[in-house]
């Protein structure tokens, strides 16, 4: 026991060494959209997706605003926690993402 903590703390101390991070990959090939009836809920969307590099449009009509997006090439998200990847993962497979989490 008391080796592995030697082992730990010296890996700890090397330069570079770094836990791996949770990490969720994600890619939306075909063009999605959400009908949403609340203005500021559609622009939190839209700045959502815009934010995880997804491409954009957004449209207002017969009482709600439209927001297609896709995003065709794989992007990852690094996150700082196991809950974490895992509330974004169900987030973007709400959304019809293609999703992986690695860790």
């Amino acid at each position: 026991m008391f080796r592995r903590l030697i082992l730990a703390a010296v890996m700890m101390a090397m330069p570079g060494f770094a836990f791996a991070d949770e990490i969720v990959r994600y890619q939306c090939k075909e063009w999605k959209a959400k009908h949403v009836h609340d203005t500021k809920k559609a622009d939190t969307i839209a700045a959502t997706l815009k934010k995880l590099g997804c491409e954009l449009q957004k449209g207002q009509h017969d009482g709600h605003v439209d927001v297609k997006y896709r995003c065709p090439a794989w992007r990852e998200l690094k996150l700082d926690s196991h809950d974490d990847a895992h509330k974004w993962e169900n987030w973007l497979k709400e959304y019809g993402f293609q999703t992986e989490h690695k860790h």
